[in-house]
């Protein structure tokens, strides 16, 4: 009788303690950020990034300043900072010449319509199922409104990483007709 519920009792132990016990995530090791950071999750660090930009449109275009690039610095992977940093020195370096061979970098940098975007509307995370993700690319809904009241509507998709607990951009693919590039970090390494 004994060996019988031993028999029994046993496989149930198993199979609680089995249910019992915790998962590891799929990326134990997502990096470190030294950086300032945004809360929130992948879409809406998108989607304040995109506002920043938003904000921005009318003051300026092309490679974002000192101040612009302090602003931007939360959402930005550190490789990507580090791209945009390094196309400001060159750019710092280069002759008039050269400069109006490279008219792509002069336009809004973070969409495929140099003139930028007015309004952008980046889609929802919630209907990606792996919360352990490293990566998430999203569409971007982008409208331009000129002042004569034509508009433009296009997509880009723009691709979030994990560096540490923040969620940050990494690149930018230019899918409108007008685009410089494939994508932000194709354009960044041209120049």
């Amino acid at each position: 009788m004994k060996k019988k519920n031993i028999a029994l009792i046993l496989p149930l132990a198993i199979l609680l303690s089995a249910c019992t016990s915790t998962v590891d995530p799929a990326f134990k090791d997502i990096g470190s950020r030294t950086a300032p950071c945004v809360d929130g999750g992948p879409d809406q660090v998108a989607q304040q990034f995109y506002d920043l930009r938003v904000q921005q449109i009318g003051n300026h275009s092309g490679l974002p300043d000192d101040n612009l690039s302090a602003q931007f610095r939360p959402y930005l992977s550190q490789p990507l900072y580090e791209m945009i940093q390094n196309a400001r020195k060159q750019a710092g370096t280069r002759s008039t010449a050269q400069v109006n061979k490279t008219q792509a970098i002069n336009g809004d940098i973070f969409t495929s319509l140099r003139e930028g975007s007015t309004s952008a509307n980046v889609a929802s995370a919630s209907t990606i199922p792996n919360t352990d993700a490293r990566n998430i690319p999203l569409r971007v809904n982008l409208t331009h409104q000129s002042a004569g009241g034509q508009s433009v509507t296009w997509q880009d998709e723009v691709l979030m990483i994990r560096e540490g607990t923040c969620w940050v951009v990494d690149d930018i693919r230019f899918m409108g007709v007008t685009a410089p590039a494939s994508s932000l970090r194709q354009l960044l390494g041209d120049h």
